[in-house]
């Protein structure tokens, strides 16, 4: 790992394929309908992207994980069940993340891998990509995402590329899919005006496919998410759970709503966002946790429930921006 990487990773922790045009008069937005293979059955449940691709609706992240525990979480997550997997350069996980897909024995076609673009390399996104397929062990992946919208000079993570953007980087990532090793694109931690920014470059000529970004009943973000169907693009969960010490845990009326449908706060909080219409990713190393995370099935929250989720007035964000060199989030993404 470069001592770039290194440091940034320090600095964090203080912290197919059609390719639609963009056209302001024939962008359809992709359907947030999903599909299951029976009643209920959302582990098997995906989502149609405004590409045509179909991504799990749960998958397992690895962000924060401790080393030498993801390879067995990958493993454990795929022989339950899992089919989608949710890594990143930053994360430094790459290389146990292809171990354990490939521990597992199942086929990669069957698996969904998301990894994504990291600010040191916003000038370098086919070095980048070239790096997390040797990392993976695959000659392609499935989705790949812009981390943030901000670049980090690697010689000084507190300083951006002056005559760089994440326009300039959308550009380059749009070349990706035509090799086959990239089978979608998207962004994460994009808020409204840096879309609308992007969208409304004429050097897009892709929608992105997916924004990844925070969503947990007290970061509901309804605005972002209504602006995203609007154009399209399908939303995955991070931080689904909160954190490791998420006051979601401690809140009264998400305790009410998992006793009264005899579920863990962790299964109510992901069936949450599964019926909002967006993908989740939760994180866990616990073989048992993550079984249990997958064990949403033959069941789902009433109107009244989801709305109470909804509703909760206490907000908090996991990620912040103020250890970019650029701010990201201007409130917008509430």
């Amino acid at each position: 790992m470069s001592a770039a990487l290194t440091a940034q990773l320090t600095l964090r922790s203080s912290l197919r394929s059609s390719l639609r045009p963009l056209s302001r008069k024939l962008l359809i937005p992709a359907t947030r309908a999903y599909t299951m293979a029976g009643p209920l059955d959302f582990t098997k449940q995906t989502f149609t992207l405004n590409t045509g691709a179909k991504i799990p609706a749960v998958g397992l992240g690895t962000w924060q994980s401790k080393p030498n525990e993801v390879r067995e979480a990958v493993k454990a997550a795929l022989l339950a069940g899992y089919r989608h997997i949710d890594t990143a350069l930053a994360y430094g996980n790459e290389h146990e993340v292809g171990l354990g897909i490939k521990d597992s024995g199942v086929p990669r076609e069957e698996i969904w891998i998301t990894t994504k673009l990291d600010n040191p390399w916003h000038k370098r996104v086919e070095e980048g990509i070239q790096s997390s397929l040797k990392s993976l062990q695959t000659d392609y992946v499935d989705l790949y995402l812009m981390h943030w919208p901000s670049s980090t000079d690697p010689a000084d993570l507190k300083k951006h590329y002056p005559d760089w953007n994440f326009v300039d980087t959308w550009r380059e990532l749009q070349k990706l899919p035509a090799s086959g090793r990239v089978r979608n694109i998207g962004v994460s931690n994009f808020a409204i005006k840096n879309l609308e920014i992007l969208l409304n470059d004429p050097q897009t000529k892709i929608v992105p496919a997916v924004n990844q970004i925070e969503l947990h009943p007290n970061n509901p973000s309804p605005k972002l998410l209504a602006y995203l169907k609007e154009k399209g693009i399908h939303a995955t969960a991070y931080s689904c759970l909160g954190s490791t010490d998420s006051p979601l845990y401690k809140d009264p009326t998400v305790a009410e709503v998992a006793k009264a449908n005899n579920k863990t706060i962790q299964q109510v909080l992901l069936k949450w966002g599964l019926q909002r219409g967006t993908s989740v990713i939760p994180k866990s190393v616990t073989a048992s946790r993550i079984q249990a995370n997958f064990d949403l099935n033959g069941w789902e929250l009433s109107k009244e429930d989801v709305d109470k989720l909804s509703s909760l007035k206490d907000r908090f964000k996991v990620c912040g921006d103020a250890w970019l060199p650029v701010k990201v989030f201007f409130g917008d993404d509430e």
